[in-house]
């Protein structure tokens, strides 16, 4: 997911600002949920799968957070 145009933190309300924070949260979440599964996995493509889902939830809460000015 990459955002189309930065988040000036200038322009949004605290409850934009909470919802932000709770979307980081939930990727953040996902991204030490899917590694832990990917290190239980003994099956290659189900660890693969897992392990690509991480780098995907990490990624979008690297564009948020690199999104916001």
């Amino acid at each position: 997911m990459t955002l189309q145009n930065p988040i000036n933190m200038g322009n949004i309300n605290q409850l934009e600002l909470q919802n932000l924070r709770e979307i980081i949260g939930v990727h953040q979440n996902m991204v030490s949920k899917y590694d832990f599964y990917s290190n239980q996995c003994h099956d290659p493509q189900l660890k693969q799968l897992f392990k690509k889902s991480s780098q995907d939830a990490q990624t979008t809460v690297t564009n948020f957070i690199n999104s916001l000015k």
